[in-house]
């Protein structure tokens, strides 16, 4: 590992250029000063291409094995079911990793990542999207007053089953509404509620050909009472508030997604003018409606954090132990589902 104290980049290297790879992990450490994309492992011709005229300083290779002697932090943006194997190789060689979410595919995996005992944070990225800073700032300061729920919903009208693994793979490959954006919606209530006592889903594939999760739903009840709900669905034309909270106070809303991820799709990169940026939300209170201004989105700053802990300047930007808990979360509503009640959550 480089010296804590040294101005050199930081070689990152990253496992995957998918969509994972090539519009997220790439581009936000690419923007962080003190970070270089300085290898890529891909197999495709396709995307060997596309990393090579993106990065023509980095090692773009067929193999991890290639990669470990000229890395200093190990990026796994691959398919769900590999996130375990991959982590436990870059632990064993004291490497420290980011593990794209989910943790893994299952809880008992990601427990043994955890009890391996190495450097390793998760990417949580929804934690910087603009609205969740927002709500998480109101409530932080009260605006609320006492807050009784949260609905919080990734939902779209894709009604054909579409290809990728994501579609393809049940949930044993790692696939399905529940562990890919359930991931990020459990653990953004987590965070702003802690962890729920009680935990009750719905969970079905419902358009045809389906083989993983297309059409989800989640209760959570938090300690004091807070109840969060939370839909994931690939069959959803009547869209909900993408974030919604409600207190004694008054309450906050936002609709549609973030815009980082469609910015970084488009090539446009942190930093430059209206990235993360988009329009206001609604705060409500007895004396009416006003418009909420949004914080703007931040990803880059996940990985100017991972910088400062690699370097030994701060904590991980997320906990493995957060994203443990929230696969333990994931697999009680899928027990939920399968047994048509309500499970508590110890």
């Amino acid at each position: 590992m480089p010296d804590t104290g040294s101005t050199t980049p930081l070689r990152v290297g990253i496992a995957g250029y998918g969509l994972a790879g090539e519009v997220f992990h790439a581009p936000l450490v690419d923007a962080v000063d003190g970070l270089e994309v300085a290898a890529i492992v891909t197999t495709d011709e396709a995307r060997i291409a596309k990393a090579r005229a993106a990065f023509p300083g980095a090692r773009v290779v067929p193999s991890v094995d290639e990669l470990w002697e000229h890395v200093d932090v190990f990026v796994i943006a691959t398919p769900n079911r590999f996130h375990g194997e991959l982590a436990l190789a870059a632990i064993e060689r004291d490497i420290p990793v980011v593990v794209d979410k989910p943790f893994a595919s299952t809880a008992e995996e990601a427990e043994r990542i955890v009890a391996a005992g190495g450097r390793v944070t998760v990417f949580q990225s929804r934690r910087w999207d603009g609205d969740f800073l927002t709500a998480r700032r109101l409530v932080d300061e009260g605006a609320l007053g006492t807050v009784l729920r949260m609905e919080s919903r990734f939902e779209r009208f894709r009604p054909q089953v579409g290809g990728g693994w994501r579609e393809l793979g049940d949930a044993a490959a790692g696939g399905g509404q529940l562990l890919d954006l359930g991931a990020h919606l459990v653990d953004q209530a987590v965070v702003l509620f802690g962890v729920p006592t009680h935990v009750y889903a719905e969970v079905g594939r419902r358009r045809p050909g389906a083989q993983a999760d297309d059409d989800v739903f989640v209760a959570l009840e938090h300690p004091d009472g807070v109840r969060s709900h939370h839909w994931m669905s690939a069959i959803a034309p009547l869209c909900g508030p993408r974030l919604a909270l409600s207190g004694l106070a008054g309450g906050f809303a936002v609709d549609g997604l973030d815009p980082q991820e469609d910015q970084l799709k488009a090539g446009m990169r942190p930093g430059a003018p209206g990235f993360g940026e988009r329009s206001a939300g609604r705060f409500v209170t007895e004396a009416g409606v006003r418009e909420q201004p949004l914080e703007a989105g931040r990803y880059v700053d996940y990985y100017a954090a991972v910088r400062d802990w690699v370097r030994g300047g701060g904590p991980p930007p997320v906990d493995p132990r957060d994203s443990l808990t929230v696969l333990r979360i994931l697999e009680a509503a899928r027990h939920s589902a399968r047994a048509h009640e309500v499970v508590r959550f110890a």
